[in-house]
């Protein structure tokens, strides 16, 4: 065909598809409309994508300003109907990117671009990059990008000049101190979208196929002799040199604001890029990279120390179970050390709920993990041989012999009795010893058994349980057994559970769980196996959508189905301290979430919603209105159980107020509280006694009398059944020891009081089971405290380093609890708290026990911290399209230490002693902590396997994407960003990136389903991209 005449083929349908654009703007066309007509418009006036893109995303003539909010959606049609791609839309926002003005260079071509004249620049489109690159990021997390190397090249190039951008655009806005060319807003922007743009840069620099393709000649310009010239202009760059020179410059200007990415971006330049270079060239790189590292060597890796012997303590191991490389020592001291804790709970007296759980650890998770260590052993040593070896040095004292249990001369412990044949047993279970080992390893005749089952078969066991209702129930009394069965049984009832939420079988599912809310400790078991999220999440999205049937008959059972399940995830949330992410809520708005944030407290009636006084005044007269009939279908038909549990403070609180006025009976009190303690209302009993414990520390005396008098109401009622009374005992369990400790303090203030001891003695024996997380017991802080809370941390190290000196002695471990080191940071902090640390390594190593104290402070610096620490927002984009604030978090004992060893230098001039102190410790903490290759390579593959990151197809420049339309050069694929969450943190909380993906996208589509980003945004003619707060 003529060049005139292709052109003017070209020029027709740009001129067409720009009007079209115009029109849909002006008019505000609907994205459906708009997806009608569409296609006629391609068959009729065919572009490729790049061309496409490129008029969607430049700036209209009657609009300079920003993005308009509809293209985003229709770019979203449009990448449905594969139209356009992922390099079109990064080529079109950055040939109009406002950092193409705000840069150094704006006026100079950028990695061998040919400026243009009079290409038009958006007056703002950082917010809109910043969506748009978290869109792409999500592509890139769904892994159906990037197909084939040669797109992996065209993205790395295309991403190498946005580096460049970015770096020019930010070394702008730092040389405009004055802020004479820019003002603080537009610096924000820009650091928001180059934030966002990190996130894409991380997920195409560690996608395989980008990796793939940068390993080849052709990335390095070279042509192969197998491909024609003509086909390969689109190659013909130098893409490792690219990446490499603008990396260089590109990660110092975010080593700040994201130090971790920043990290992994330069050791992707030095070691990843470096090592496709051939030998010649690598050799000579290499030297430069050693010479700028000497060069810019810090003082901390420069300052010398005398090393110590290494020394795995039985002390270290005990605070921290630490593995030393060693698989056979490493097995042998994990034995000695779960040993060791049971020991030390039993010499604490710490009750029931700690035996019962150490206990299980022991019989139940400790045989996987050696099974799992197994696996590594080669050679004459196996899992039988370290079994032997651990039991030959375990205190027969503490953990007697079956004949020693006998001797009427020493009195025995329920906690540590059995522990040794027990275990063998359940080692045996798992094929770890042989049972005819057994007699052997315990140095007499057992007189236990393998349980009658055999070793259970998660899968056989939900088969099992799905079809028969009564084997459910079973399982959950076997979560006590100490067979090494037990995590076969947690696994196969969260299934269970699962399988029932998704086919809303809420009958079996009431009883279920209104069982295991019954039994805290067994709640404890489950957790040894499964994360919070895994049993709690189907039973929240349950709960968060629950509806009633359009032929619903009966209104009753639906509120005891329904409040059964909100007992087991309040049982949970309440024992655990667990927030609404940690159990795989991700809305705010969610009801559970509600409820857990906002449901303890009352609301003033003026702020309720008409809908709601109703409810309230239905409910009020519902309960206490003998003329009005009691409660009724009508009432719960109208309000849902959801409806109704936000509504339960607000209820309580105008029982207290009218009974402390006298407007309502204490008869006509107890006649509602009736209907309260019965089963279909009673899990409501959990937020309305949060509410009245709170308010006791609040109210007026007044008050506070009326309250003590519902809780009586409430917890001694006249009238309740077997099952009702089995579910307040479960209630009780949850809210035992914050009522505990609100009544006490009603006490203190009116200690003539007689009314408030029959209510402890009814939550006596809920209050041990009412929590168990890092919080310490008063008695525990009045013993710590006693001559000092800095004493009794120096006390209990040199406990342990005496006890580690002789690790072959049978002694009993030191009393030590790590809330002891819990309750130290949050009184002392974490500065003052190494001081002490620092402290007694200097006096330890003077006596020569350095080596000992040095691990052990080393375990207590990486040790795991149990208190649950404020989540991070589960979306980068809240509900009203702003950027939720950062998590706001204490230091660790490890931030701090590491910033008092990069002070190094400083303090050796003052204290060359602790200098050393600070730099020994921090190293071997990096040590422990550093992940070994191995681990780093599995990890690394397992992220790409669960993420697939990677980028699509995509054409050239905007002329060359015209020359291959009128070829008729096929198109690319779209791009798929469906259910994907990102989780990127970029400011003083760290820089970790959590992606998670989706595996049900439909491939070829920007569609992100009911998880929308632009969804919430609205589409209104009124609505600017200036209105959005992305910042």
């Amino acid at each position: 065909m003529d060049g005139r005449v292709v052109r003017g083929v070209q020029r027709a349908a740009l001129e067409q598809w720009s009007e079209f654009i115009a029109r849909s703007l002006a008019h505000r066309i609907d994205p459906d409309k708009f997806e009608s007509y569409i296609p006629f418009l391609q068959v009729k006036h065919p572009l490729p994508p790049v061309a496409v893109a490129d008029l969607f995303l430049r700036p209209q003539p009657h609009n300079h300003e920003s993005l308009d909010p509809r293209v985003p959606r229709y770019l979203q049609v449009l990448s449905d109907l594969n139209y356009i791609d992922t390099p079109s839309i990064l080529k079109a926002l950055y040939r109009y990117s406002t950092s193409r003005a705000h840069s150094r260079d704006a006026a100079q071509p950028v990695n061998g671009e040919t400026q243009r004249p009079n290409v038009p620049r958006w007056g703002s489109s950082y917010a809109a990059e910043e969506v748009m690159f978290y869109r792409l990021t999500k592509s890139v997390a769904q892994g159906t990008a990037i197909q084939n190397t040669g797109t992996g090249l065209e993205i790395a190039n295309i991403m190498a000049k946005w580096i460049a951008l970015f770096t020019d655009a930010a070394t702008a806005f730092t040389v405009d101190v004055m802020g004479q060319l820019h003002n603080s807003q537009v610096r924000e922007e820009m650091e928001s979208a180059r934030a966002a743009f990190v996130a894409l840069l991380l997920g195409v620099c560690e996608n395989q196929v980008v990796l793939k393709a940068l390993s080849k000649p052709e990335a390095q310009g070279k042509r192969p002799h197998w491909v024609r010239l003509v086909n390969y202009q689109l190659t013909r760059e130098d893409t490792r040199k690219a990446l490499s020179e603008s990396l260089a410059n590109f990660v110092p200007t975010i080593m700040q604001s994201a130090g971790p990415i920043a990290t992994r971006l330069d050791m992707f330049r030095t070691s990843t890029l470096a090592g496709f270079e051939p030998v010649d060239e690598q050799k000579n790189k290499s030297n430069a990279e050693i010479e700028d590292l000497f060069d810019s060597t810090v003082a901390l890796e420069n300052f010398v120390i005398s090393e110590l012997p290494i020394v795995n303590s039985r002390a270290g191991l005990y605070i921290y179970l630490n593995a030393a490389g060693d698989v056979q020592s490493t097995t042998v001291d994990l034995i000695l050390a779960s040993f060791d804790v049971l020991a030390n709970a039993a010499s604490r007296n710490e009750g029931n709920q700690a035996a019962h759980l150490l206990r299980s650890f022991l019989m139940n998770k400790l045989p996987t993990l050696i099974e799992s260590l197994s696996k590594h052993m080669y050679g004459p040593v196996n899992a039988e041989y370290c079994i032997t070896e651990a039991l030959g040095r375990v205190d027969t004292t503490t953990f007697p012999t079956l004949s020693s249990m006998f001797d009427e001369t020493r009195s025995n412990n329920p906690f540590t009795d059995s522990v040794r044949e027990e275990f063998c047993w359940a080692c045996c279970l798992h094929g770890l010893v042989r049972e005819s080992s057994i007699e052997t390893l315990l140095g007499e005749t057992p007189y236990q058994s393998l349980p009658a089952g055999g070793r259970y078969v998660k899968e056989n066991l939900v088969a099992e349980c799905l079809a028969d209702p009564e084997r459910m129930q079973a399982l959950i009394g076997e979560l006590d057994n100490k067979d090494g069965n037990a995590g076969a049984v947690c696994q196969a009832l969260t299934e269970v559970m699962g399988q029932l939420c998704r086919n809303k079988e809420t009958m079996s599912l009431k009883l279920l769980c209104s069982q295991l809310a019954q039994k805290p400790l067994s709640l404890d078991v489950m957790l040894m196996f499964e994360k919070p999220a895994t049993i709690l999440h189907p039973l929240c999205d349950l709960l968060d959508n629950w509806k009633y049937d359009e032929d619903q008959g009966e209104y009753q059972p639906v509120y005891e189905e329904f409040g059964s399940i909100l007992l087991l995830v309040m049982a949970f949330a309440y024992r655990y301290g667990l927030s609404a992410s940690d159990m795989g809520v991700a809305s705010s708005d969610s009801f559970v979430a509600r409820l857990l944030g906002q449901g303890h407290q009352s609301r003033p009636f003026d702020e309720l919603s008409d809908q709601e006084k109703g409810h309230l005044n239905g409910w009020i007269h519902g309960l206490f209105d003998s003329e009005a009939g009691g409660l009724g279908d009508e009432l719960m038909s109208s309000c849902p159980p959801q409806d109704f549990y936000l509504l339960v403070s607000t209820l309580f609180q105008n029982i207290v107020l009218a009974f402390s006025t006298g407007h309502l009976a204490e008869e006509s009190l107890r006649g509602g509280i009736e209907y309260l303690v019965d089963t279909f209302l009673l899990p409501s009993l959990v937020v309305a006694i949060t509410y009245l414990a709170n308010s006791l520390w609040v109210e007026r005396s007044d008050c506070q009398k009326a309250i003590v008098r519902v809780l009586h109401s409430v917890l001694a009622p006249t009238s309740i059944s077997n099952e009702a009374q089995a579910m307040l005992t479960s209630v009780m369990n949850i809210v035992a020891k914050p009522l505990e400790h609100s009544l006490r303090a009603y006490q203190r203030s009116d200690p003539k009081s007689q009314e408030v001891e029959p209510l402890l003695k009814a939550i006596k024996d809920s209050i041990p089971l009412s929590r168990r997380t890092g919080a310490a017991d008063h008695t525990e802080l009045d013993a710590w405290s006693l001559g000092g809370f800095s004493n009794s941390i120096r006390q209990t190290l040199q406990q342990l380093v005496q006890w580690s000196i002789h690790p072959t002695m049978d002694r009993m471990p030191p009393a030590y609890t790590h809330r002891q080191m819990l309750v130290a940071l949050k009184l002392l902090g974490a500065k003052r708290l190494l001081q002490l640390l620092y402290e007694d390594i200097r006096q330890q190593t003077d006596t020569g026990s350095g080596s000992i104290i040095y691990d052990v402070v080393t375990a207590i610096v990486c040790a795991p911290d149990v208190v649950n620490t404020p989540s991070n927002p589960v979306n980068f984009l809240d509900n009203s399209g702003n950027m939720p604030a950062p998590v706001q978090r204490k230091l660790t004992l490890r931030e701090v230490l590491k910033s008092d060893a990069e002070d190094c230098k400083r303090l050796q001039k003052t204290d060359m002693n602790l200098a050393e102190i600070v730099v020994r410790l921090y190293r071997k903490v990096e040590s422990q902590m550093a992940v070994s290759q191995a681990q780093a390579i599995q990890a690394d593959t397992m992220l790409q396997n669960d993420l697939g990151l990677g980028l699509d197809t995509g054409a050239g420049s905007l002329d060359d994407a015209m020359a291959a339309a009128a070829a008729n050069v096929a198109q690319g694929d779209g791009m798929s960003v469906d259910n994907v969450s990102l989780d990127l943190g970029l400011g003083g909380v760290g820089g970790d990136m959590g992606l998670g993906g989706s595996s049900n996208n439909g491939g070829g589509s920007l569609d992100l389903g009911t998880d929308d980003i632009f969804s919430g945004l609205g589409a209104g003619d009124d609505f600017q991209w200036d209105n959005m707060d992305l910042s």
